[in-house]
Formats: C-alpha cells, sequence, structure tokens
C-alpha cells in the first residue's frame, strides 16, 4: 500500500472497547487490525484535533472524519468503520426468553380450587 500517511509512534489499541483486540473481535479483516494498530494512533490524533495535518492524504482524511467527503482510501474506511463501531450501542442477542403465557397471568388462585373433589 503506497501512503503518505504518517505512522503513530506506537501501536494503537483500544483496550476498553476491544479487550482481545482488533483482529480477534471478529469486527474487522486481518488486514482492517493492522492497519488501525499501525496507522491509528496518528488517525485518531488526526480526528481529535491533536495533531495537523501534513500532507493532502491526511487532509482528506479530516474532510472524511467531519463527513464532509466520502471514504476512499483503505485507512479512511477501516477508521470510520472503527468510529462506527465505537459510537454506537452493540446489538446484545440473547437465546433465553423470558415470555409468560397470557393464561397464568390473570388467572386467580380460587378457580383451581373447583378440581378439589370432595370424595370421601
Amino acid at each position: 500500500m503506497n501512503t503518505e500517511f504518517r505512522f503513530g509512534k506506537k501501536r494503537f489499541y483500544d483496550d476498553q472497547r476491544f479487550k482481545r483486540g482488533f483482529s480477534k473481535s471478529g469486527e474487522f479483516t486481518l488486514l482492517e487490525s493492522e492497519l488501525l494498530s499501525l496507522y491509528g494512533e496518528t488517525m485518531k490524533a488526526l480526528d481529535c484535533g491533536e495533531i495537523m495535518p501534513e500532507n493532502p492524504e491526511e487532509q482528506h482524511f479530516l474532510l472524511v472524519c467531519s463527513q464532509q467527503l466520502a471514504a476512499e482510501s483503505k485507512l479512511e474506511k477501516v477508521w470510520m468503520k472503527y468510529k462506527r463501531l465505537t459510537q454506537s450501542r452493540r446489538a446484545f442477542h440473547t437465546l433465553n426468553s423470558r415470555c409468560k403465557a397470557a393464561s397464568y397471568e390473570g388467572e386467580d388462585e380460587s378457580q383451581d380450587e373447583s378440581f378439589i373433589s370432595d370424595d370421601d
């Protein structure tokens, strides 16, 4: 990949949201997780305004982050995917059900006494 984008000074991790790493989260491909690890620190700093862009590619990245332009490069796409995953709530699905049958909710216990017989 030919890019003018700066590498981060250290590898980028998000232990708060991706405790097992990007590659084991199931959300990112191996290439995407490697791009996030290598360039994520720079992308985060640019997005937050901590550093200024040094080249046209980084300036385009800022326009994508502010949603003025659509993502074109792999770095822009993976960063927008990362932001979408970290800023939205994850859906949680379960196989358990807590539904009760409608006939049991409103039944009165006195109705059960009709089944008791007085056979002596």
